[in-house]
């Protein structure tokens, strides 16, 4: 489907076209039409299809056929991490900027003053952090008495971080008349039950199934020793591959920065993005990344949930996830977009299983070299 085939206003198709968006994705096909019906949506998709735009856009539209607004918060979105809210909140104002409407995010790890101060001035849009958020309701500072649209994205995610208390504590502030919409990629139970205490009738939309992520990717396995054999193989490799963009994916943050200080030690400058570092720090490697100032990416995986960056070439695992999805979460960050991505996975013999555990989620061999 076209965007220009949707009941969109000119101002918005404008931007959507300066974007160079031309056809919808299938989660933006399924999910913008019911959203502009002003139904509540639960979206079922892996990050990288296209979901910020498929909520986005169809808020932007219903908000301005509102307009003059009154002043207030109108719409909500909460997501678990910094990095995630940024992003959202870029699409927001990249998709809305010829319409008017005011947005807004806030998140923790940084002093709250300018974002207080951001406040005053009402944005109609707000995406936040559940903690960040609950802070300055608390303080006065925020007012969710206008609300008509609650957007809860990665929902879970926000489990997996233990944001599900936050989350129902947030619910209680909100209107009981108001369009709701759940985006998920997984839907465990408490997900599930979640979604049927905050929506009234949805429409539930699903696109990508998980193993079909892993189909258009070229999808390696080395086999290594220990720890220290795979750090020679991945400085092996990063010397030789031609790939411009690499994110290197850590099971945790000391592991992260160990090797960052590996890699700047065999010349191959790296950043590392995880929980530790300070906002700015985690945003200035971003920008970095994102702009091809440096080649290496070396990331946890809560830190990485939801960075959306185009035209990434190659993705590596360093370990072995133990949850399998989380293989699936990491590798689909290349390839996107009809993109040809490629991913590599280091194997401990110790691994073994958790590897298995891989191929029979995605239905496929992958290849050993």
């Amino acid at each position: 489907m076209l965007f220009n085939e949707l009941p969109l206003e000119p101002k918005l198709l404008q931007a959507i076209a300066e974007k160079g968006y031309t056809n919808a994705t299938p989660i933006q096909e399924k999910a913008i039409p019911p959203i502009l019906e002003q139904r509540d949506l639960i979206g079922l998709a892996q990050t990288g299809t296209g979901k910020t735009a498929a909520f986005a856009i169809p808020i932007l539209e219903l908000l301005h056929a509102k307009k003059p607004l009154d002043g207030g918060i109108k719409a909500l979105i909460v997501t678990p991490t910094r990095e995630l809210a940024i992003q959202i909140a870029d699409n927001f104002k990249a998709y809305g900027k010829h319409l008017g409407l005011r947005s807004l995010v806030i998140f923790g790890g940084v002093k709250a003053h300018a974002q207080i101060q951001t406040l005053k001035q009402k944005p109609a849009i707000l995406i936040a952090t559940p903690g960040r958020l609950l802070d300055l309701h608390q303080q006065g500072f925020i007012n969710l008495k206008q609300l008509s649209i609650f957007v809860l994205d990665e929902a879970d995610r926000m489990l997996d971080m233990g944001f599900i208390h936050d989350v129902k504590r947030i619910v209680k502030l909100l209107p009981k008349e108001r369009q709701t919409l759940l985006f998920s990629a997984t839907m465990p139970g408490e997900v599930k039950s979640l979604a049927q205490s905050l929506l009234q009738q949805p429409i539930e939309v699903t696109v990508t199934p998980v193993s079909s992520t892993a189909e258009r990717i070229d999808q390696c396995m080395i086999h290594v020793a220990d720890r220290k054999h795979k750090e020679s193989c991945l400085v092996e490799l990063l010397q030789k591959d031609p790939a411009e963009s690499v994110l290197v994916f850590s099971r945790t943050k000391h592991g992260a920065d160990k090797l960052v200080r590996m890699l700047g030690k065999n010349k191959l400058p790296a950043l590392a993005i995880h929980g530790n570092k300070s906002q700015n720090a985690r945003q200035m490697a971003l920008s970095h990344f994102k702009e091809g100032k440096i080649r290496i990416l070396v990331a946890t995986d809560i830190a990485a949930r939801g960075i959306d960056i185009s035209g990434l070439d190659l993705v590596i695992n360093t370990d072995v996830p133990t949850v399998a999805e989380t293989y699936v979460h990491r590798i689909g960050r290349t390839g996107r977009a009809g993109r040809e991505g490629r991913s590599v996975i280091f194997c401990e013999p110790e691994d073994h299983k958790y590897f298995k555990a891989i191929e029979k989620l995605i239905a496929k061999k992958i290849r050993v070299e």
